[in-house]
């Protein structure tokens, strides 16, 4: 048999069939999503996989067992689903209950928390990393669960803040005069930011964005932002897609002409995200200072230290100068019946395209595995894929991860 099949002839799933068994654990406390919901259980099912769903982990996402069971799953204690060969899930469940061989898929967050790679290392599992998706290739473009969430939290990050401002937010005009619509300000515009744009103009404000990156206006200007550019700006883009870090000189000055803009505005949403590493600030106290009594400024990194420096996590706070902070954590969470919809379908989709012939296989031939091969358009270097370790290794193509895990 191949060497690159694995699970079929290791302890506990020594039979043809185990290989395929797929547990849906309950989530870590504080997250209401769930991993799988019952209309992907179909298309895992065709897939040939036996699907194992932890009693009452949907409930929280408002998908009920009985609705599982309906799509062909079945309802099982922690136990049985913690012994399945595949496991999916959104948050790292730990180690415990978990047999070594085991394929782990979930939302790692391996260079905040290499401490779950060790952990996996050290017990033997094979961690599949969600979040290390290769966003540039086009295969991976809809196993993206970053782009699925993100674009559900700039969404609410704007519903958060129109409910929290002490004002309307559309142009209305009445028999008692004119009410001017709202000013807000997104600062970012990845895929969370491009939505919280689209939000924030469709309720009717004066909407205006910034981001490091001068080829951004463009889309900005498309879903009815307009463009906050700053002196010096460039594409401060890495070759992964994602937000290079910044010079202190240049955050200094992102600082002072955005929040200069900000200074008026009633909302304000922040939505910088430097992968695998703690947020920028790019709302420091002194700027929440001259922001207007009423302004409402929600955090989309509160769960990451935060780009507020005010922002204080999981909590609303208000400023001695009235300034409302709001810091929620998990913003998709709070939309936990679609964000676990689209979660699922990322998932679904990338657990499918493991099955050969049957079997889960783990290929060193697959990019969204391991990473483009060098000479690729695509090839990063020191970067792999999802697989994060197996075998009690870190992958061999994640050496920037290496460096980290000790």
């Amino acid at each position: 048999m191949p060497s690159n099949i694995l699970n079929v002839h290791r302890a506990g799933f020594d039979n043809f069939g185990d290989n395929m068994k797929l547990g849906v654990p309950m989530e870590i406390e504080g997250e209401t999503r769930v991993g799988i919901v019952p209309g992907s259980v179909k298309k895992l099912l065709k897939a040939g996989f036996e699907v194992l769903i932890e009693k009452g982990s949907g409930e929280s996402a408002n998908y009920l067992d009985s609705e599982y069971e309906n799509a062909g799953a079945t309802i099982s204690t922690r136990a049985e689903v913690l012994s399945c060969a595949n496991i999916v899930c959104i948050r790292f469940p730990g180690v415990e209950g978990i047999s070594k061989g085991t394929n782990l898929t979930c939302v790692s967050d391996p260079f905040r928390c290499p401490e779950n790679v060790r952990a996996c290392i050290d017990s033997g599992i094979t961690l599949l990393s969600m979040d290390m998706i290769p966003r540039r290739l086009s295969r991976a473009q809809s196993m993206d669960v970053n782009a699925s969430q993100d674009n559900l939290a700039g969404y609410k990050a704007v519903l958060i803040g129109a409910a929290a401002t002490p004002r309307g937010i559309p142009m209305m005009t009445t028999s008692a005069g004119t009410v001017r619509p709202a000013k807000v300000v997104i600062m970012g515009s990845g895929v969370a930011g491009l939505q919280a744009i689209a939000t924030a103009k469709r309720l009717g404000a004066v909407v205006y964005a910034s981001d490091v990156r001068r080829s951004a206006a463009e889309q900005i200007e498309s879903v009815g932002g307009r463009f906050i550019e700053v002196d010096g700006m460039d594409d401060f883009e890495d070759e992964s897609g994602y937000a290079k870090p910044l010079t202190g000189e240049f955050i200094q000055k992102v600082n002072d002409t955005v929040c200069g803009v900000a200074s008026d505005a009633d909302i304000i949403v922040t939505t910088a995200r430097i992968f695998g590493r703690p947020a920028p600030i790019t709302v420091p106290s002194s700027a929440v200072a001259n922001f207007k009594s009423g302004a409402v400024v929600v955090d989309m990194n509160a769960d990451v230290g935060g780009n507020c420096e005010d922002t204080v996590t999981g909590e609303v706070i208000t400023t001695s100068n009235g300034v409302i902070i709001v810091g929620t954590a998990n913003l998709p969470g709070t939309l936990a019946n679609t964000a676990s919809m689209l979660y699922s379908n990322n998932l679904t989709t990338f657990m499918t395209s493991l099955v050969k012939e049957g079997e889960v296989v783990i290929g060193e031939d697959d990019d969204v595995l391991v990473g483009a091969p060098e000479g690729s358009d695509f090839h990063i270097g020191g970067m792999g894929g999802v697989l994060i370790c197996k075998d009690g290794e870190i992958h061999h193509k994640q050496s920037r991860l290496a460096g980290v895990v000790q």
